[in-house]
């Protein structure tokens, strides 16, 4: 199974990334290996669509989990076609996050904003 974070720094230490569409980075963990990588989030920059572009790029890398504090009504569009799961990440690193995913004391995100449409939150 494979999970994405959205992250400002290419850091396990690091804060989750407080925006889902304009995280600089992805950090992509795999459960069977314990392995996990960073990738950069393309949309990051974009003008407009970022959560719709980061949203693809987190299904591209066949993630099955994406843990993240907020997301927008139209990433999550993206997402409802396929069998990835959102969890509400908590105050804390990417590191503590994944152990707080594998302790089972994440809940399922079910709330999600209307997006910021270029003002740099999403």
């Amino acid at each position: 199974m494979k999970i994405a974070i959205p992250a400002d720094e290419k850091i396990l230490n690091s804060d989750v990334c407080m925006s889902f569409g304009r995280a600089p980075y992805f950090y992509l963990y795999e459960t069977v290996t314990k392995m996990g990588d960073f990738i950069e989030n393309g949309a990051a920059t974009s003008p407009g669509g970022a959560g719709v572009k980061a949203a693809q790029i987190v299904v591209d890398n066949h993630a099955d989990i994406l843990i993240t504090p907020r997301c927008g009504e139209n990433a999550a569009e993206v997402f409802k076609n396929t069998q990835l799961k959102i969890y509400k990440s908590a105050v804390g690193s990417i590191a503590d996050n994944l152990e707080a995913y594998h302790n089972n004391e994440l809940s399922e995100l079910e709330q999600f904003h209307a997006g910021f449409h270029g003002v740099g939150g999403n």
